[in-house]
């Protein structure tokens, strides 16, 4: 996925693959049909964890909408402050992937988001479900956006920032 994000879908070949797993570019083959296989193999699971990871922390605060908020902010900062490299995948390399796996991984971004649009609309009645699926995307925007942050700030102060903009953003308060 480094790869990938790095120098992009068309700038990395098989060979160059293998050589960073220390086999050769064909012996890939023997697993994935080619970098389209690779890059589907490395973005699904990572939008099923994400929506699982979702679930998990809506069902955990049940009771208590403004916990659930606050947990799916953590969750979402924590996966986006660990893997920008993903997150460059999904943003620049998505469109490449044949239609059936990126209509999946689409489908499964969109429960991910009705997650938080869920959430979102519990914890601001006054919003319609498009308003707050604008507010979701929104927040996913701001925290995304670790791919393009330096270093200067170190990671524990960069989640404090990430988590304390999110909320603010989506508390309209």
């Amino acid at each position: 996925m480094g790869l990938f994000a790095s120098r992009g879908y068309h700038g990395v070949s098989m060979d160059d693959i293998g050589s960073a797993a220390g086999v050769t570019g064909p012996a890939l083959y023997h697993h994935f049909a080619g970098k389209e296989a690779m890059l589907v193999a490395a973005l699904i699971p990572v939008s099923e964890s994400l929506l699982e990871g979702g679930k998990e922390r809506v069902a955990r605060h049940s009771d208590d909408v403004e916990a659930a908020l606050a947990d799916l902010v953590d969750f979402h900062v924590d996966f986006a402050l660990t893997n920008p490299a993903v997150i460059a995948l999904h943003l620049h390399e998505l469109d490449r992937l044949p239609d059936e796996p990126r209509r999946q991984i689409r489908r499964l971004q969109r429960l991910y988001v009705e997650e938080w649009v869920s959430v979102l609309s519990r914890v601001r009645p006054e919003l319609a479900a498009p308003e707050a699926r604008v507010l979701a995307h929104a927040a996913f925007g701001l925290m995304n956006s670790t791919p393009f942050l330096g270093g200067e700030v170190e990671r524990r102060r960069r989640a404090d920032l990430l988590r304390d903009a999110t909320i603010h953003a989506l508390a309209g308060r």
